[in-house]
């Protein structure tokens, strides 16, 4: 089969054949893959990832990775899934698209609520399709929390006494051993973090695009703050043989988004918006 690929809203993607394996034997053989863009916890920020995929266009990226949470929050949930939908990438299900299909809606959190209340049935049949893992280059992981749980911090660990990074061992722990693959992108945390393991793999979570801080009480009361508003993402690159990670910070119509969390009843949405803080920090 012939590698076929194509040039849409200023990506370069990669376009798989009819044959999975032929494709990835094009792709081993002849390098064509060079730079990935991760993004990952849009939660229904519209805004941010428009402005998101605009810096994608301007860096000659080969292919778009989006590692879930896609629509659930507090701002336009379903204005996000018609734009994820048009836009070439390979994407994954987070904990928030398995809740959405999953929970009846008396058991759902505010965020699938709303986004429960605005998809449509098209929408809902996308988020079914989508995997919770891919690889969608050889030698390239992709999932939400960790190869096998949603819900797991792959790079922080949560103690009584609040977040830290995760150590080196506690990862490998996590992952179930040193993995076969060269790259692992993760999101969940939406925390801008990366790690080198002893096998010279790289572990790398992009951030969140489009909601900045977030309280949770599993399975310790805690929160996480990117401590600034911007919108998150990050290129990987392969130079000569090993992946490398650069992150990327992106302003954004941080107030249009922050009021629109306010009508929709979600005053600690748009204080996270404003500030990449929780109100609950004190910070």
């Amino acid at each position: 089969m012939r590698l076929r690929r194509a040039i849409s809203g200023g990506f370069r993607v990669a376009r798989w054949s009819d044959d999975d394996a032929t494709d990835r034997l094009w792709w081993r053989c002849y390098g064509l893959l060079v730079r990935i863009a991760a993004i990952s916890d849009v939660h229904g920020n519209v805004f941010a990832l428009e402005a998101v995929l605009d810096e994608i266009s301007s860096l000659q990226i080969d292919l778009i990775v989006n590692l879930g949470d896609l629509l659930s929050g507090g701002v336009r949930p379903a204005e996000t899934a018609d734009l994820l939908m048009r836009t070439p990438a390979v994407t994954v299900r987070g904990n928030h698209e398995r809740q959405l299909l999953e929970l009846p809606r008396d058991q759902m959190s505010r965020s699938d609520s709303l986004a429960a209340d605005e998809i449509t049935a098209t929408h809902r049949q996308w988020i079914a399709s989508l995997p919770a893992r891919v690889v969608p280059v050889p030698g390239v992981l992709a999932f939400h929390g960790a190869p096998d749980d949603d819900l797991v911090y792959l790079l922080e660990t949560v103690t009584p006494d609040g977040v830290r990074a995760a150590t080196m061992d506690e990862v490998v722990a996590r992952l179930g051993g040193l993995p076969d693959e060269r790259l692992l992108l993760c999101g969940h945390t939406h925390l801008q973090r990366q790690l080198r393991l002893s096998n010279g793999a790289l572990v790398v979570n992009p951030g969140s695009v489009g909601w900045p801080a977030y309280d949770d009480d599993r399975p310790h009361p805690h929160v996480i703050e990117a401590g600034s508003p911007e919108a998150r993402f990050a290129v990987i690159e392969d130079v000569a043989g090993s992946w490398e990670a650069t992150f990327y910070s992106v302003a954004y119509p941080i107030e249009t988004a922050a009021e629109v969390a306010r009508a929709n009843e979600r005053p600690d949405v748009e204080y996270a918006l404003r500030t990449g803080r929780m109100p609950s920090s004190g910070k």
